[in-house]
């Protein structure tokens, strides 16, 4: 069931009378799908906010990102999960201690049920870490920053499924990506690149001055700041192997055996490590600019040349122009987007209010497809609205089902941004079986929590806002429908369910 475009669509999301509240005034078509775009999917809260606030007052609350409370149902499943309470260090330790433990075992047979049993805890954090993130995209009023978190991580990728990453997933949202996703992106970087998350999944703990490994340098140029052909050579790729020589992971910290000069350059935090035992002090040019050989500043210094590059402002917004506009964004949004971000140093927050101001957004509206994290986030938005809590162990399986599951790309460049990555007749067969679940109440979508039988989505929001803006064919096919549940089906399928 492969959807055509439809300029004028508005989401399934917009449908918020399964929460039995009704807008003062019937909201505008270009309203509704202005904010569509800004969140995840349009539910009751956001659209009274909107009505109350207005576009740009509603924009300015998203970007400040001031509220972020949940409603209680939801933030007490939260503080259920351990990784709620565990710091990285806590997590940390426990690997160390389970390895260690592993290596006093002698009998084959108690060494492999004490792997498994290991692997099994790193697949629950995993798990922990996907629910909390699906939680908060469906229930927190911070709806742009939600989908700025969910933009870092598949930007910053990392791969859960890559050694000890899944004892150190959570914390890498937590205190990486989330504090940084509206705010500095020079900031982002140097967040991420000092995150042991990362640094295990691209290599870089074993690149030492004694042995290279080019793999986050080079991904640090090519995927996370400068893009492809921006004019850097395989020289400058090999002076960023020499700056990180060093930036690597410490899963027990010891104080390394160096040099006494090198011995006050060590710096340790959190999983972290710059060891200068394992550094090349030597001088470096990068990007035709000389970098003495000083330790870990000259890590700061090379992310600040980068950041600085005209391609770096050029790439990032085209990545973002493309997740918030089109697959193929104009040249001119681009360009004022890379002025904003030099001008700003990289404020993300007025990169993207370039955007969200300009006409090029407005005239996409209703042209986007969603991928799937946004499909299942915005169905799920419209059939519960805050209400009843679903459980989210299924809604991970039901992401990672449909191809795009949080840290499951196994490789660094992240999900694709573009349509045609989403919408095959496979991935649309997906959807269908979703749509249904949803429609339904399905008890297994939603485990452990009493649900309608069948959600009410036809209600008076849907007469006054939805139904005007339904293509010919779909109300068609509503009219066809022969129970509850197929009405709901066919219109969480529909074209104008699929793009926002």
């Amino acid at each position: 069931m492969k959807p055509t475009r439809i300029r004028a669509a508005i989401s399934v999301a917009l449908l918020v009378a399964a929460s039995g509240t009704q807008a003062a005034s019937p909201p505008s078509h270009a309203d509704l799908q202005w904010l569509d775009r800004i969140t995840y999917g349009v539910n009751s809260s956001s659209l009274a906010q909107l009505q109350q606030a207005g576009r740009q007052g509603f924009l300015d609350a998203q970007l400040a990102a001031r509220d972020e409370r949940l409603p209680p149902a939801v933030q007490t499943q939260i503080d259920a999960m351990p990784i709620s309470h565990e710091s990285i260090g806590d997590d940390i330790a426990a690997l160390v201690a389970a390895r260690a433990k592993l290596k006093t075992i002698s009998d084959p047979q108690a060494k492999v049920a004490a792997r498994r049993a290991l692997r099994k805890q790193g697949v629950a954090l995993a798990l922990q870490t996907q629910q909390r993130e699906l939680l908060r995209a469906i229930y927190s009023p911070a709806q742009l920053k939600e989908q700025m978190v969910w933009f870092w991580l598949n930007h910053f990728n990392v791969f859960d499924r890559k050694g000890p990453e899944a004892w150190l997933d959570a914390d890498y949202v937590e205190n990486a990506i989330r504090p940084n996703a509206l705010g500095n992106f020079r900031d982002l970087v140097m967040a991420t690149l000092t995150h042991p998350a990362m640094l295990v999944y691209l290599d870089n703990a074993r690149n030492t001055a004694k042995q290279h490994n080019e793999n986050y340098a080079r991904e640090l140029m090519e995927l996370h700041t400068l893009g492809v052909n921006a004019g850097y050579t395989q020289n400058d790729v090999q002076e960023m192997v020499r700056i990180l020589t060093g930036v690597g992971v410490a899963l027990n910290p010891q104080p390394p055996r160096a040099r006494r000069a090198m011995q006050g350059t060590w710096v340790s935090r959190d999983g972290f490590e710059f060891n200068p035992a394992k550094h090349d002090f030597g001088n470096k040019v990068l990007l035709g600019h000389s970098i003495r050989g000083s330790g870990f500043d000259e890590v700061r210094q090379a992310v600040d040349l980068l950041v600085a590059q005209p391609a770096c402002a050029h790439f990032i917004s085209g990545e973002l122009a493309t997740y918030f506009v089109s697959d193929n964004p104009p040249a001119a949004l681009v360009d004022a987007m890379a002025d904003t971000f030099q001008r700003t140093h990289g404020d993300i927050r007025s990169v993207l209010r370039t955007l969200f101001d300009s006409p090029q957004f407005a005239a996409s509206l209703g042209t986007k497809f969603k991928d799937p994290m946004h499909y299942l986030v915005s169905s799920v938005r419209l059939a519960y609205d805050q209400g009843n809590v679903p459980d989210p162990r299924r809604l991970v399986v039901w992401l990672n089902s449909q191809g795009e599951g949080e840290f499951g790309h196994q490789t660094p460049d992240g999900y694709p941004l573009v349509s045609s990555a989403w919408d095959s007749s496979g991935q649309m067969s997906a959807r269908f079986e979703l749509a249904r679940a949803i429609g339904n109440g399905d008890v297994h979508l939603f485990d452990g929590v009493a649900m309608p039988s069948t959600p009410q989505l036809s209600g008076p929001l849907f007469a006054q806002a939805i139904k005007p803006w339904l293509s010919p064919t779909t109300l068609a096919a509503l009219n066809q429908a022969q129970s509850p549940l197929e009405w709901n089906t066919y219109l969480l399928a529909a074209p104008e369910s699929n793009y926002h």
